[in-house]
Order: C-alpha cells, then sequence, then structure tokens
C-alpha cells in the first residue's frame, strides 16, 4: 500500500517501490518463456528498484516490439506518477485533461488503491464491498426483485468454468449450484465472514434500495433497506468526494427524481449520463433502456457556499445505470469533475 502524506487537509497518498513493483507484476510486463535477456535484466532491475532510470537506448534493445511498447506504456505513468507526487494528485490530472492516455487497469488500480486508504475507521462489510464498484466491473442481475450485482470477472471465470451461464440464470438456478459456485449474496448475517473470505468478490451486493410488501386486500407499503447497496455506495461516494475536494456532501438513494426546477445532474456511467440528459430534456426513452437505469441519488452540499452562485442550495442529481450487456462500470471521476463547484480542483 503507498504510504500516506499531508497534503492540504488530505492524507493523500505518496508512490511508494512497493506500489509500483505490483505493476510489474502484471502479465504484460513480466517476462515468458521467449523474452531476450535483455527484457529479463529490464525486468530484474525494475523489481529491485522500480525507480531505475531506463534510457531510451536501453529499452530499445528490448527484442519484442510488444515488450518494448508494454515498457514505455509503464515507464512513462511511473514517471508522471512520481511527478505528481501523490495518488490524487496524479488521477486528479489525468482526468482534467478529459483524455486517459494510460490503460484502464492502470487507472482502476489508482482508485483501488484510494478507496482502500479511504477506508479506514469504522466502515462495514457494506460500504467496503460497495467500494470495489469504483475500480471493479460489475455484472448485474434482476433476481426475485432484487437487483444484484457480482464481480464481473469473479461471474464471468464461473460462466467459462462452471458452465452456471451469466449471473442472473446463475442465481435462479436451485440453491446446490449456488452453493457450489461459492457466489452469496452479502447480508447481516454473513457480513462478518466478508474480511475473512479467502475471496472477497464472491460475494454479490444487493442493490435493491426499497421492497413493496403486499398485505392483501389492495393493501401495501414500501420498506426502506437499512443495508441497501445503495445506502452503502452514497457513503462511499461522499468519503470519495471529501477525500479529493475537501467538500461535505450528503449523498441520498431515490427511486425517482419529481423534481420541477431540475437543474444539475451527474452520471456514475457513460450509459446513466446520457440517460439523465435525455431525461432531463425531457426527450421520449425507450422502456427497455429504461429499465438500465438501476439506481438514483440527490446529492446536497452541507455548505451551499460551496456551490456555483446561480446553483447553491440546489440538489444535485445522481444516476447509475448498465449497459446493453447488464455491464456496470463506475467512472468515480465524474464526482471530481462535473459536480457544480464554486471554485476549481
Amino acid at each position: 500500500m503507498p504510504e500516506s502524506h499531508r497534503a492540504g487537509a488530505s492524507r493523500w497518498l505518496a508512490p511508494t517501490d512497493t506500489f509500483l513493483r505490483s505493476f510489474l507484476a502484471l502479465p504484460e510486463l513480466v517476462p515468458c518463456e521467449e523474452s531476450c535477456a535483455a527484457e529479463r535484466r529490464l525486468h530484474e532491475s525494475l523489481v529491485a528498484v522500480p525507480s531505475d532510470v531506463v534510457t531510451a537506448e536501453s529499452l530499445a534493445t528490448l527484442a519484442d516490439a510488444d515488450a518494448r511498447s508494454n515498457y514505455a506504456v509503464f515507464l512513462r505513468f511511473r514517471d508522471a506518477l512520481v511527478a505528481a507526487g501523490s495518488l490524487e494528485s496524479y488521477y486528479l490530472d489525468l482526468v482534467q485533461q478529459g483524455r486517459v492516455n494510460i490503460p484502464p487497469l492502470f487507472v482502476d488500480r489508482i482508485a483501488e488503491a484510494i478507496v482502500h486508504h479511504m477506508d479506514h475507521g469504522e466502515v462495514d462489510a457494506f460500504e467496503r464491498r460497495a467500494g470495489e464498484l469504483l475500480f471493479r466491473s460489475q455484472r448485474v442481475a434482476f433476481v426475485d426483485g432484487q437487483v444484484l450485482c457480482g464481480d464481473r470477472d469473479a461471474v464471468d471465470r464461473l460462466s467459462d468454468t462452471g458452465g452456471f451461464g451469466d449471473l442472473g440464470r446463475l442465481l435462479r438456478e436451485a440453491q446446490a449450484p449456488l452453493r457450489g459456485s461459492h457466489l452469496e449474496v452479502l447480508t447481516r448475517e454473513n457480513a462478518a465472514d466478508y474480511d475473512s473470505a479467502g475471496d472477497r468478490r464472491s460475494f454479490l451486493l444487493d442493490l435493491t434500495h426499497e421492497v413493496a410488501n403486499d398485505l392483501g386486500h389492495g393493501l401495501s407499503f414500501t420498506m426502506t433497506r437499512a443495508h441497501s447497496g445503495l445506502r452503502a455506495l452514497a457513503r462511499v461516494l461522499e468519503r470519495w468526494i471529501h477525500h479529493f475536494l475537501d467538500v461535505a456532501t450528503t449523498i441520498t438513494p431515490l427511486q425517482r427524481i419529481d423534481d420541477a426546477s431540475w437543474a444539475w445532474h451527474v452520471g456514475l456511467d457513460v450509459d446513466s449520463t446520457a440517460l439523465l440528459n435525455d431525461l432531463w430534456r425531457g426527450e421520449p426513452i425507450e422502456p427497455d433502456r429504461l429499465r438500465r437505469l438501476i439506481g438514483l441519488f440527490r446529492l446536497e452540499f452541507a455548505n451551499p457556499d460551496e456551490m456555483r452562485a446561480d446553483l447553491a442550495g440546489k440538489p444535485v442529481y445522481l444516476g447509475l445505470a448498465m449497459n446493453e450487456d447488464r455491464t456496470l462500470k463506475v467512472k468515480p471521476q465524474n464526482l471530481l469533475v462535473n459536480l457544480p463547484l464554486a471554485r476549481s480542483m
């Protein structure tokens, strides 16, 4: 884990050799059987000293063109990260540019380190699991009135090796295959097992926020779930904003937006951004596309003076949506570049 240091009012993470060394363990950088001696020497020297200077001439001695390209990308990333001084400064610079010039996996690894660093103190298993949405793609399924998400790689691995198919079909199977797949929905009863689990990504997060109960005789009531995954995600996003921007907010899950004065919104992913834009403009939306919207939130600033003057005191609406393949890929950087702040980052 990178070391922390004081940066303004926040504790930000300095890139350490241990953090940089973790990238050198990626398959794209680990020498294979066909690797030349020069590549093996380069990898060995960088593992020993990840900040070691590598000249263009030295890089050119690598026989494999792909290896040269992969190392060039890593070295460019390493040098920029070290120059930024902290993971957060580098991340902010990267997202402000509007054009990411490093592999998405690198961005996710930085976000993962930051999320784990924010998880100090009293953070429960639901929030730790929800934090994974900021750096791990998820598969989404609707099962018996629940909206469940599972780690995409874990679910796909079961699909490939276990023959269970997609997440929805897997969960609709009899309980025996579900137990055999080692997937389980995170609940109050098994939350204590989450931290001790050999593979935390085997836990599914229930994003269902409200449950309708039929009392019969035409009577029903709606109950808000205390351990909703959306509520847990809201707490994670509040910490994310405060950690980077030193701005306090309250984020509340919603079932719908009933606001004739709707003035500002931020999509937490590509699909929800497009959906919220169309909803705000009042454009017709096909039912199948609308069903991809699996979460809505209202964000309120603790101090309205920290908002743009023309929007001070007004709520900001957030959306969460899956794509056509029922994959959810959160882009937490959207909250850092699209909030209506009174000041620039």
